[in-house]
């Protein structure tokens, strides 16, 4: 019986032995492959590329928090707060956005609106840097706004909403009115519409196939006196 079992015992333990070092095998294998995933960095190379793309993107925003709005909805328990931010976004050299976000608290909110500002930013064309090049008319609902160039040292009269989008945009010098609303949703839409049609000689020139030069002389104003106006003027 002795050797029955001996003899038994003998050919299942080289494989117990093989099985054992099987299961070691494949586990240093798993092991492996997380090590080797972790020097590898899989989902550390897309953190990298997202880091590389925002530091390109990357640039000085004026950021301007405009409106902050409470609700609050009563339930079983209590009452659930919630906020919504209205955020300006701008570079301070012709561009800006406004974005609006909603959450359970003020940051996130903010951090919200933020992004939505800085994903609508829009392009608006500024006569020498600091004011812009013709009047304009804004309409959004009931808000109704008006935006006038101004000479230097006028600085910027504008209230509310109104101010920090020109803050934001770069402007040093307008004169702006605002009817109909108070709202400051509608107010920035209608300011943001009255931007939108805001052009450029230089854009008027290129698409009616003229020179900048004889645009201006259209008032009465000598040769000379045009030229050196249409090199002076810059988007």
């Amino acid at each position: 019986m002795a050797d029955e079992n001996e003899i038994q015992a003998q050919p299942g333990a080289p494989a117990a032995v093989e099985g054992g070092e099987q299961t070691e095998g494949r586990r240093g294998r798993g092991r492996g492959g997380d090590r080797n995933r972790g020097e590898r960095g899989g989902r550390g190379r897309r953190d990298d590329r997202r880091g590389n793309r925002d530091e390109e993107q990357g640039e000085e925003l004026i950021e301007k928090l405009v409106h902050i709005n409470r609700v609050s909805k009563t339930v079983k328990g209590g009452k659930r707060f919630g906020f919504a931010a209205l955020v300006v976004v701008g570079d301070g050299k012709g561009r800006a956005g406004f974005g609006h976000g909603k959450a359970r608290e003020v940051p996130e909110a903010i951090s919200k609106a933020t992004a939505s500002a800085k994903k609508a930013m829009v392009r608006v064309p500024l006569k020498e840097g600091r004011t812009l090049h013709h009047d304009g008319l804004g309409h959004f609902g009931a808000g109704k706004v008006t935006v006038r160039s101004a000479p230097a040292g006028t600085g910027i009269i504008a209230g509310g909403p109104m101010r920090a989008v020109f803050e934001s945009l770069g402007v040093a010098d307008v004169v702006t009115k605002s009817n109909g609303t108070s709202n400051p949703y509608n107010m920035i839409r209608a300011t943001f519409a009255a931007l939108g049609e805001q052009t450029s000689p230089k854009s008027v020139a290129q698409r009616r196939g003229k020179k900048v030069a004889d645009l201006l002389r259209r008032g009465g104003v000598s040769a000379e006196v045009a030229q050196a106006d249409a090199e002076a003027i810059a988007e």
